[in-house]
């Protein structure tokens, strides 16, 4: 069962806009407009809108990591021993300033976090495990897994119709 948006701010044209802007956040206004069948104004508004309701958070250009270097997608699970200390909470902090990180979740299971690190080799990534990770205060366990081949990685979230 798929639970609809929980809002009834927005209307046909302003999905539409938002599956537009998730393919290309470079649209302009006029651009947006035209596919919309609006003129310039009306559609900036939308736009803005959109923005000032949270349901745009930032534009950003979509990168190829190889091209830049980083061969190997690792993920992360990192467990705590001890949960009553601040140590989860400085945890967090630290990986917030941490660029290589991409993503870190805290999650249900065997693991309290699950992370999602870039790096330019094994011996770069196991640097950052031995460098960063394993001096962080608390953490009991590190388990990693690599990418082996990636099938699909999207950023973009489906706008319901």
């Amino acid at each position: 069962m798929r639970k609809e948006i929980a809002s009834e701010d927005l209307d046909g044209v302003d999905r539409t806009l938002l599956r537009l802007l998730q393919d290309d956040g470079t649209l302009s206004s006029s651009a947006l407009g035209e596919r919309l069948s609006m003129t310039v104004t009306p559609c900036w508004r939308r736009r803005k809108r959109l923005e000032d309701l949270g349901y745009i958070k930032d534009y950003q250009a979509n990168l190829d990591r190889r091209k830049l270097g980083f061969d190997v997608l690792a993920f992360a699970q990192v467990r705590f021993g001890d949960h009553s200390t601040s140590a989860p909470d400085e945890f967090e902090r630290v990986i917030l300033r941490l660029p290589e990180v991409l993503s870190c979740h805290k999650v249900s299971g065997e693991a309290d976090y699950v992370l999602t690190v870039l790096a330019a080799d094994l011996e770069s990534y196991g640097h950052f495990v031995e460098d960063v990770l394993r001096r962080q205060p608390g953490i009991a366990s590190i388990q990693s897994s690599f990418a082996l081949r990636e099938i699909k990685a999207i950023t973009r979230i489906p706008v319901p119709e």
